[in-house]
This record gives C-alpha cells, sequence and structure tokens, in this order.
C-alpha cells in the first residue's frame, strides 16, 4: 500500500469484481439478511426486484473483500520491488452508502475506487485521511452501488 504524500486526488484503481450466484446470495442472506426475496427465487420474483437478489450489505462485503484483496496484492508487488509498504490505520467511517439498483442472481459487479479528498489529520501526526468513492457497476455498465468512505493512511514522515 501507498503512502499518503504518494496519492492524489483522482487517482482510480479498479480492485476487482465478484459474480452474485444464487447460491451464494442465499447463503449470505441466511446468515447475515434473512428477507424473503434475498432467499427464495419466487419471493425475489415477486417483489419488487423482479428476481432474487442479493441484500445490500452483501455486496458491501463483496466490494470490502475485493478492496482488502487487492491492497494485499499490491502490497506484495511493491514490497517485491523493495520499496517500503505502508500500513494503513483504520476507517473513521463511510457516507453516502446507496444501492442504487438490484443486483441479482447471476450478476456480475465491477468495483472501482476513486481518490476524492485527501488532507493531514490534525489529532493524529503523521497520518492522513484519505477519502474515496468506490462505486459497482453491473455487466449491463449499470452502476449499482456506491460508497464513500475515508482511511487513515501514514505520511512518509510517519514511517521514519
Amino acid at each position: 500500500m501507498r503512502f499518503f504524500d504518494d496519492i492524489a486526488i483522482g487517482q482510480r484503481r479498479e480492485i476487482g469484481s465478484y459474480t452474485f450466484t444464487a447460491e451464494a446470495i442465499k447463503t449470505f442472506a441466511a446468515k447475515f439478511d434473512p428477507q424473503r426475496f434475498h432467499l427464495d427465487e419466487e419471493e425475489g420474483k415477486n417483489s419488487l426486484f423482479g428476481g432474487l437478489a442479493a441484500s445490500g450489505w452483501h455486496v458491501g462485503s463483496a466490494c470490502m473483500s475485493l478492496l482488502v484483496v487487492d491492497g494485499q496484492r499490491l502490497a506484495r508487488e511493491a514490497a517485491a520491488r523493495g520499496e517500503e509498504v505502508a500500513v494503513w490505520g483504520p476507517s473513521p467511517g463511510f457516507r453516502d452508502l446507496r444501492w442504487i439498483r438490484p443486483v441479482l442472481a447471476g450478476d456480475t459487479v465491477a468495483f472501482v475506487n476513486v481518490v476524492v479528498d485527501k488532507r493531514t489529520s490534525a489529532s493524529r501526526p503523521g497520518w492522513g485521511i484519505l477519502t474515496a468513492r468506490t462505486t459497482g457497476t453491473n455487466q449491463r455498465g449499470e452502476e449499482v452501488y456506491s460508497i464513500t468512505a475515508s482511511a487513515f493512511v501514514p505520511t512518509r514522515a510517519n514511517s521514519a
């Protein structure tokens, strides 16, 4: 992962895609969001969604998983090049979570992360706060998900 100093507003990162199978939708829903349109094809078909729909929390969880896995990949690649790898801190939160269109069984959602703001932390010397908007787009090119989230990112001065 990169240091705060090395990240630019507008930087774009494709973090991967996830296919929402009927089995995965039902498994997630049974454990975390057991609503009828997430658990049964017929109920989904008869709902406003028009088909078995993934929980919005499932979509967000898939996005988070891909974000972490991609970050780990980038860190491994940087380490292999002999670069110092920044260890990011926690997230102070998110805003503007939107489930724009239903994600139905069989949909593949590709996620993209774009840096929208950055500032140094007033309360934590050696850290910056990075804000990025992550969107998910289905195979038809329709945006289905978006979230704006922040994370504490160390500055190069913090690594010394």
